[in-house]
């Protein structure tokens, strides 16, 4: 890798880590941070945690594990490209789902609801709990004791969480801050106000270009839509229409896949391009810079932004909301309603999450809940609901 520009995030200035390891003869210290994750009890669930399709429902189909790694590529691409840390922007993304429940939003949203009178769920910052505090793999500490960069960047890689004077900003301006911002140990403030690193933001930007395209290939190969729908939709429309002009005669799965591939490519060509002089513009010359800017400088030029909007809505409607996909959707809903209430009146949990539970208040209780069905991966939900439910439903 070439040398990183001035603004990039830079391993050898990380304010550090909570607790002190002490220097490594042989990696950097966000490439430790990414090592770390990789080897995570939480990165390894994610292979059995749902993306949109049931993780059980095809071999093919993403879930949360394929999906990061995805996200993990073409983050390492755009930081690539424009002269940033990559090991930074790799750690980001391999972490920024590892506080999604079972069943995908599905899972988030029926914990959130059980949550809503002790504080609410919120996955990003679920992740930030699970990195701090729910790893229990090291004799010294809990949490992966990740460098403050890193943490920076799963906490704010949508974007600031606060206004400067400490009002909720963006998302959570409607929504209100997730409980338990201030429990996040970390050597350092991490300025919930100031905008994340540009590796932070890679990773974000990734994250909606593998939506896109994956979400299209799995929708394809269940059947819920056609190359033809996808025709007169921006953004995959264009491409749509030239792959079935160059190739008419080819299998409907090579055709798709071609679709994919340029629907990725442009993509990030794009946001590359835009980023390249959103950061020229804004004449940043440091990362600190990069924090007080603002604004996110990583993204979409307005064109590819308006038409990436009305790609998502359509993905919404005939996707998101097929009956195919909203049966299961509204069952795995039932099912962690059903064990957060079982578990809150019954503090029937196996193992540490058990013994912490019995000497709770409602309110840590609650909190030990929500930890551990968000740490279940989909079968283990399913068989935490059949052993209290006396053989809970199978949703294959």
């Amino acid at each position: 890798m070439s040398e990183t520009a001035p603004y990039a995030s830079k391993p050898e200035h990380s304010l550090g880590r909570l607790h002190d390891t002490g220097p490594s003869p042989t990696r950097s210290e966000f490439q430790r941070d990414r090592d770390r994750i990789i080897h995570s009890t939480a990165f390894r669930r994610l292979q059995y945690k749902t993306q949109v399709f049931l993780q059980h429902s095809g071999k093919h189909y993403r879930n949360r594990l394929t999906h990061t790694l995805e996200v993990s590529q073409m983050a390492r691409s755009i930081a690539r490209a424009l002269r940033l840390d990559e090991d930074l922007a790799e750690a980001i993304a391999l972490s920024h789902d590892l506080g999604h429940t079972p069943f995908g939003h599905a899972g988030e949203r029926a914990l959130h609801a059980c949550m809503a009178p002790y504080g609410g769920f919120d996955h990003n910052l679920q992740a930030m709990r699970v990195v701090t505090l729910l790893e229990n793999r090291y004799a010294e500490h809990d949490g992966l004791n990740l460098t403050w960069e890193t943490l920076e960047g799963i906490l704010k890689h949508n974007g600031p969480l606060t206004n400067p004077d400490g009002t909720p900003y963006g998302r959570y301006a409607k929504e209100g801050l997730p409980d338990g911002i201030g429990d996040i140990r970390a050597i350092a403030d991490l300025r919930p106000s100031s905008f994340a690193s540009l590796e932070a933001q890679s990773a974000a930007i990734a994250d909606d270009v593998a939506y896109n395209a994956h979400d299209i290939d799995d929708a394809l190969r269940a059947r819920l839509i056609t190359l033809a729908d996808l025709q007169d939709v921006p953004l995959a429309g264009p491409i749509v229409r030239e792959v079935l002009h160059r190739y008419p005669d080819a299998p409907s799965k090579r055709q798709a896949h071609e679709v994919q591939r340029r629907l990725i490519t442009r993509s990030i060509e794009d946001v590359i391009a835009t980023s390249r002089a959103n950061i020229a513009a804004s004449g940043v010359q440091s990362p600190e810079d990069v924090r007080n800017a603002g604004q996110t400088l990583i993204g979409f030029s307005p064109d590819m932004a308006a038409a990436e909007r009305s790609l998502k809505q359509f993905l919404f409607e005939r996707v998101y909301r097929h009956e195919a996909v909203m049966a299961p959707v509204r069952e795995s809903e039932r099912i962690v309603t059903e064990l957060f209430q079982s578990y809150m009146a019954n503090r029937d949990m196996p193992g540490r999450w058990g013994v912490a539970a019995m000497s709770a208040d409602e309110l840590p209780l609650a909190r030990i809940v929500s930890d551990f069905i968000a740490g279940m991966t989909d079968p283990y939900a399913f068989e935490e609901h059949a052993r209290l439910f006396d053989g809970g439903q199978d949703l294959i």
